[in-house]
């Protein structure tokens, strides 16, 4: 029995609630509720400890008085976020707030590269443009000094408004402080830089020079540490590049395995063959097959050690796999007498059963003719039955003796 169900009423929970069912809960009223501060702090305070088995332990055993009294050594209900502000980005973003705003922008591109490139690696150049602190400044905006505190945010940045939505209910708003548009500093007009007139930033063009190793994947990220946006009294983000294959008209890449297909005369499949084969780095397989060695339609086979070269393990590769296909020759390719030559080579055919007694006028004979399903559905809709005295008749009709 738990002692008191405060947190767990919170959610609207049961005290026996599994996580799955507290992550769904808090998902719902932090939704409905975010950022409405009283509702919002309350619900995030118990969600940050029922979803902490030791904490929902301690909590179960001595309520939310164990809790502020140290009892997961985390000093207070708050434990280990240092709003409920923290826990909301954390769940729904991936990462804390305060994570988020110690760096720049990161800028994101996409680079298209043959599968080549991915088998051999290769060695990209990119023109890019992003922003760059003011060298002329460093960053200030103005010389030295002449930047004052703006006293309407404080320096933050950002003015916060109390909105009443209901009695006993208010919305906490947050807007970019239109007195400093979000610099937390005013600078005089005959202070400001003249390189970036103020801003602290400017736009920069630079070549970045992106290497691409052996056996990275489509849809990979190459992430170029402090490459992206800079902002003053930040670290500079991250320049993220997502690999775009293209599709190679021989090769289709699955895992660490290449795929291809080979076409095969008949002759070669009966009797054997050498046929060479083109890899990505410009070697010359000879795939063989012995005489004897039957190939039938849709076989595959595989060459090992032959695929993709694994990342960051080179020298290691998957496989190369083939898929056959066999040409057959075009009809009457050889007359009747020297068919019957060809047949004495050839297995013997398998003989229908058939009883002795059965007479050939039993049976029905039917001859092969070619399919053709798009002009049979076609036919399909003109057909129709008719009715005894019809006079007109249309469709298919069957001949009676």
């Amino acid at each position: 029995m738990v002692k008191e169900t405060g947190f767990y009423d919170a959610l609207g929970v049961k005290p026996n609630a599994t996580p799955d069912e507290l992550k769904r809960a808090y998902r719902k009223l932090a939704l409905k509720y975010h950022p409405d501060k009283n509702p919002f702090k309350e619900i995030s305070q118990a969600y940050e400890v029922l979803s902490d088995p030791k904490k929902r332990e301690v909590y179960d055993r001595g309520g939310e008085k164990a809790i502020k009294e140290g009892g997961t050594g985390g000093g207070g209900s708050g434990g280990g976020f240092a709003s409920p502000m923290d826990l909301f980005d954390l769940f729904f973003g991936g990462g804390s707030r305060m994570q988020r705003e110690r760096k720049g922008k990161n800028i994101v591109n996409q680079i298209t590269v043959k599968l080549e490139d991915l088998y051999n690696g290769a060695t990209r150049k990119l023109n890019v443009q992003k922003n760059a602190l003011c060298e002329r400044c460093e960053g200030r905006g103005s010389r030295k000094g002449a930047a004052q505190m703006c006293m309407s945010c404080h320096g933050t940045g950002m003015q916060v408004r109390m909105h009443q939505l209901l009695p006993g209910m208010v919305q906490q708003v947050s807007t970019v402080c239109v007195s400093c548009q979000g610099q937390g500093q005013r600078i005089s007009q005959k202070d400001r830089c003249k390189s970036c007139g103020g801003r602290k930033i400017m736009r920069q063009k630079k070549i970045l020079e992106v290497h691409i190793d052996k056996g990275m994947r489509d849809g990979q990220k190459i992430v170029m540490n402090g490459e992206g946006d800079q902002e003053p009294g930040l670290e500079p983000g991250d320049f993220i590049i997502v690999l775009d294959q293209q599709e190679h008209p021989q090769f289709t890449r699955k895992g660490d395995d290449l795929i291809t297909s080979v076409e095969l005369q008949l002759v070669e499949a009966l009797c054997g063959f050498k046929k060479p084969l083109r890899t990505l780095d410009n070697r010359t397989l000879l795939i063989i097959a012995h005489a004897g060695e039957l190939i039938r339609p849709g076989d595959t086979k595989c060459v090992m050690n032959e695929g993709m070269p694994m990342h960051r393990r080179p020298f290691d590769k998957g496989r190369l796999i083939i898929n056959f296909s066999v040409v057959f020759p075009p009809a009457n390719f050889l007359p009747t007498n020297k068919l019957k030559e060809l047949e004495r080579y050839l297995p013997d055919k398998l003989e229908a059963e058939q009883s002795e007694s059965m007479d050939d006028d039993l049976y029905i004979y039917a001859d092969l003719e070619d399919c053709d399903f798009e002009n049979r559905k076609r036919r399909q809709h003109q057909y129709h039955y008719m009715d005894e005295d019809d006079s007109v008749r249309t469709g298919v009709q069957c001949q009676t003796s």
